[in-house]
């Protein structure tokens, strides 16, 4: 009999992460280590991601692939499909990981920014939107229908608190700056994390008979160095007052891609330090 933490186990599973050689798809990388299974950090930086997956290999001493790929379009996706072909029997695991986040920027202008939603520019629209949603769709595509094909396989979609909540504008707020040019959080951040959501419940029921089980996870923010001011501003809106520890979520991670969460699918798991009770 399989025991409780034994379900937490993917020893041998293949999984692919988009995003793989950012800050957070090499947490998820090391997570899938731990448990025992196999990753492929997919970037478009492909220095980055070879870089990243040689690091990781020497520190646990197991296979970890660094492939190039542009989410983006059809083309690439099913390229990167077919090398991991090359390498592994088949692909268990996709963890839809990469977004692009443009920083606000904390400084004082004359000019209105253009993260604001009246001046947004749509060349911007459509590249977040490509990378953080078409991108997630694509890859589901190519690697779900292959997991559907088996029966089989697990889609983990990286979404945010802020797919569940707006972003709170006062936290990027300047002092001496009138309404019209505070900086602000971009509108595409928070569509993309809203849609992928939409595309876990979809995914969830379409192939609920094939065996593959697709589920969000909505994460707060991590501290990585951001200044104490905002900070600050931050962690009040924070019942556990603090942001997440870089290595916080591994465990969920874990959870969501095994069979620990085997009768789990179509959810979202929101590990927020509770922001979005307030």
């Amino acid at each position: 009999m399989t025991s409780a933490l034994d379900r937490f186990r993917i020893d041998g599973k293949v999984a692919v992460i988009t995003g793989g050689a950012g800050f957070l798809g090499v947490k998820h990388a090391e997570a899938i280590l731990d448990a025992g299974g196999i990753p492929i950090l997919a970037d478009i930086n492909e220095r980055a991601a070879l870089q990243r997956a040689s690091d990781l290999s020497d520190k646990y001493n197991r296979e970890v692939l660094g492939i190039y790929a542009d989410i983006t379009t059809s083309e690439s996706v099913q390229d990167l499909s077919d090398r991991c072909a090359d390498h592994f029997d088949n692909v268990d695991i996709l963890i839809n990981n990469a977004a692009n986040d443009p920083k606000v920027k904390q400084e004082k202008t004359d000019s209105v920014p253009w993260s604001r939603f009246e001046v947004f520019p749509d060349e911007i629209w459509n590249k977040d939107l490509s990378v953080g949603l078409t991108g997630a769709f694509l890859c589901s595509q190519v690697f779900g229908r292959e997991m559907a094909n088996r029966k089989q396989g697990v889609i983990l979609n990286i979404a945010s608190d802020l797919g569940i909540i707006g972003p709170d504008q006062r936290i990027y707020r300047n002092n001496g700056i009138s309404d019209d040019l505070q900086p602000v959080k971009p509108v595409t951040y928070s569509v993309a994390k809203h849609g992928l959501i939409g595309l876990t419940k979809y995914l969830a029921t379409y192939w609920a008979d094939k065996g593959v089980r697709v589920n969000a996870l909505c994460p707060g923010g991590v501290y990585n160095g951001q200044p104490e001011a905002f900070v600050q501003k931050l962690t009040n809106l924070i019942p556990l007052g603090r942001m997440a520890d870089i290595d916080e979520y591994k465990p969920a991670i874990i959870f969501l891609i095994s069979d620990a969460s085997s009768y789990m699918t179509g959810a979202s798991l929101i590990i927020d330090g509770g922001r979005t009770c307030w």
